[in-house]
């Protein structure tokens, strides 16, 4: 019986895996405390796989978890620490933009925004959420997730206005 359990979990993580830590990197908004926070949530699923697997939606389930443990980390953190992004002079730093540069122009636009603004903007948009799942997660009201949704795009908007458009080879005419 463990074992099949054990398969059953591993499955569900090799299918809804990959869309869940994009959901945690988009709420956390840096690739390293999105797999933290997925492996959390993942662990805690695991300890009761029997409730998750019996939930109406499971990924749902697991979605919620990634919210709750988000905003949650976002408490403790903000009476105890500040977040040091990248440190300028380490010679290890890869060079995510060349690698990645429209996931990391997105993920820099969404720094910022609040966590509960990014938090609304990832859900809704995403991850494809109806408003009213996006309230139910975050545990507010339909009207504050619109709030939040309305000035997130707006500063998403005004961010990726100003950011610096790709080279363009003009010619010289003479």
């Amino acid at each position: 019986m463990a074992k099949e359990q054990d398969e059953e979990f591993t499955d569900f993580v090799g299918a809804h895996g990959p869309r869940l830590l994009r959901t945690a990197v988009l709420l956390t908004g840096d690739r390293g405390r999105g797999e933290d926070l997925l492996q959390t949530a993942l662990a805690r699923a695991y300890g009761r796989w029997g409730t998750v697997r019996r939930a109406d939606d499971p990924v749902a389930y697991l979605r919620k978890m990634l919210v709750n443990g988000h905003l949650s980390w976002l408490r403790r953190l903000s009476n105890t620490e500040q977040v040091v992004e990248w440190f300028p002079d380490s010679p290890d730093r890869v060079d995510l933009q060349a690698l990645h540069a429209e996931a990391d122009e997105l993920r820099t636009a969404l720094r910022e925004l609040s966590p509960r603004v990014r938090t609304a903007v990832v859900l809704r948009y995403l991850d494809d959420l109806s408003e009213a799942d996006t309230a139910r997660l975050m545990g507010c009201s339909v009207s504050t997730v619109g709030k939040h949704v309305s000035r997130g795009l707006a500063v998403l908007r005004t961010v990726l206005d100003r950011s610096p458009e790709p080279a363009r080879t003009t010619r010289r005419h003479t």
